[in-house]
């Protein structure tokens, strides 16, 4: 078995784990089964891309969207796995090829939809190669009490019968609440497993809520004067999707959007503008985001209120993935709350693996979760403090990062980064004090991205291009230093970003 820590260093370019990741990793390569509750943005794919690395056989990864998949193997090739992906996105010659190669052992990692699971074509994969591992991520899923319940999640505890040795399994989310973790245990069919949860907190985020006369002037308002790089916008139906979408488009900002009215193609294509950068701001239903991990999203905007807040954070949490400072707005009006009752009325009703008895039973929960949810949009305390004592966590009565504490108006603060190892030294103002040579860094890795045909965080992410930045590596063992910096990353692209940083180093005295 190989070590985890030199596989974090080597493959992720991180020199230690983050809270609750080495629990679970170790859990999991002891053979134990694993329930990981982790916020987003906390690291949750490294739970278990790291053991499946460490040990022979093949790791598979139930998700439940295409565009995490996608995302996932995208990032896992740029850092030298042999990943692929299972799902209804392939056609069915590239789905028979991808099954062929996947049973004579090609891949390390295979991400795969719940609903193949129990088809021939993938039993003939899990009949040829040893399955080491199994992780189902946003395990919420499988429960009815949660906010995204596919009843596809159902067939996995089945599944992991069909094998000829069951392997280890690990079940991820980001929210879920004691019933549901519940749900996640039993359904699933974990067996004593090992449970980390390491809280709901994301310092790094903002939060406020604003109660604008006109929310289309406050949304134009917002983006104009933040001018972030990367936004998303969410909105409670597909008319406002679209209503808003024309607006910023005609005011001069370039945004695009995404709901199921959408065909395919055109969920396809919006999607990738946003991914790669084509355009800065996405406008979405709730059906955009789940897993999707653009790690450079500086902020979220609520234009209206969500039916709960497991949603909300969820939503919200698509900010700051990086761990650099981003903000998450609501935008509130009493109209939301009529908009999310006829929601609840009629969505229950839609779900056909409920009974009667259940629907009723959801809709009571739902529009509990939305009384509290509206709760939140009208505290006068501080809103961190009531989002993590929702999930059941103690906060401090003030976080200082959030529109109550700060007053109306204040706009929140920047945090400092972690500096890993001989860098300790070298001061945090250094980060903003060179943007000419951020700005320089993200020209050449939009350029090497669109060269290697991924978005550009997975090539490094932005915090990685301010570390560098404020850090000013020149040499191969010193980029290797910065967070986020692993060996294959270093070799792909290591030579063009350190002919830019000696440059400048060169040009300022620094070398």
């Amino acid at each position: 078995m190989r070590d985890p820590m030199q596989i974090l260093q080597d493959y992720f370019g991180y020199s230690s784990f983050r809270p609750g990741q080495k629990e679970l990793v170790g859990g999991l390569l002891a053979g134990r089964d694993v329930l990981g509750i982790l916020p987003t943005g906390a690291g949750k794919s490294i739970c278990y891309q790291v053991p499946a690395l460490a040990q022979d056989g093949v790791t598979l990864v139930i998700s439940p969207l295409i565009s995490l998949m996608k995302d996932q193997v995208a990032s896992l090739i740029q850092s030298g796995v042999k990943a692929a992906y299972l799902n209804s996105s392939l056609t069915p010659g590239q789905l028979r090829l991808a099954q062929e190669r996947a049973a004579q052992g090609w891949y390390k990692i295979i991400y795969i939809a719940p609903e193949r699971l129990l088809t021939e074509g993938f039993a003939r994969v899990t009949r040829s190669v040893p399955i080491s591992l199994v992780a189902v991520d946003e395990a919420h899923c499988v429960s009815q009490w949660g906010q995204d319940f596919r009843p596809g999640y159902l067939k996995i505890r089945e599944f992991l019968e069909t094998l000829p040795v069951r392997p280890p399994v690990g079940a991820f989310t980001a929210t879920a609440t004691s019933t549901v973790r519940r749900d996640i245990v039993s359904l699933l069919g974990l067996q004593n497993p090992v449970i980390a949860c390491t809280g709901f907190d994301r310092p790094n985020l903002f939060f406020e809520v604003l109660k604008p006369h006109d929310k289309k002037m406050a949304l134009l308002s917002l983006l104009r004067r933040e001018d972030p790089k990367s936004a998303i916008v969410y909105c409670a139906t597909r008319k406002a999707v679209e209503d808003v979408c024309e607006t910023l488009n005609h005011a001069g900002i370039c945004a695009v959007q995404y709901h199921a009215g959408l065909t395919l193609e055109e969920r396809r294509a919006n999607q990738d503008d946003f991914l790669y950068d084509r355009a800065p701001v996405m406008v979405a239903t709730n059906a955009f985001g789940m897993g999707i991990d653009k790690s450079d999203v500086s902020m979220v905007v609520h234009y209206n209120m969500p039916k709960n807040m497991e949603s909300y954070y969820q939503e919200a949490g698509r900010a700051g993935r990086d761990g650099s400072p981003a903000k998450c707005i609501l935008l509130y009006s009493g109209q939301d709350v009529v908009t999310n009752r006829f929601l609840i009325e009629h969505g229950a009703d839609e779900n056909e693996a409920l009974s009667e008895e259940d629907r009723r039973r959801v809709r009571r929960l739902e529009e509990e979760r939305l009384k509290k949810m509206t709760f939140y949009c009208s505290a006068k305390g501080c809103l961190r403090a009531y989002i993590l004592q929702y999930f059941g966590q103690p906060a401090p009565r003030r976080c200082d990062n959030c529109g109550n504490c700060l007053g109306t108006g204040q706009q929140g603060q920047e945090f400092a980064q972690h500096r890993p190892h001989f860098f300790q030294r070298k001061k945090q103002e250094e980060l903003t004090n060179r943007p000419e040579l951020y700005e320089e860094l993200r020209t050449l890795r939009k350029r090497l991205a669109a060269r290697a045909g991924v978005p550009a965080y997975v090539v490094f992410t932005d915090r990685a291009l301010r570390e560098m930045a404020g850090l000013l590596p020149t040499t191969e063992q010193e980029l290797l230093e910065v967070s986020g910096v692993g060996r294959a990353k270093c070799e792909r692209y290591g030579f063009d970003f350190l002919q830019v940083l000696r440059k400048y180093a060169e040009e300022h005295g620094k070398i």
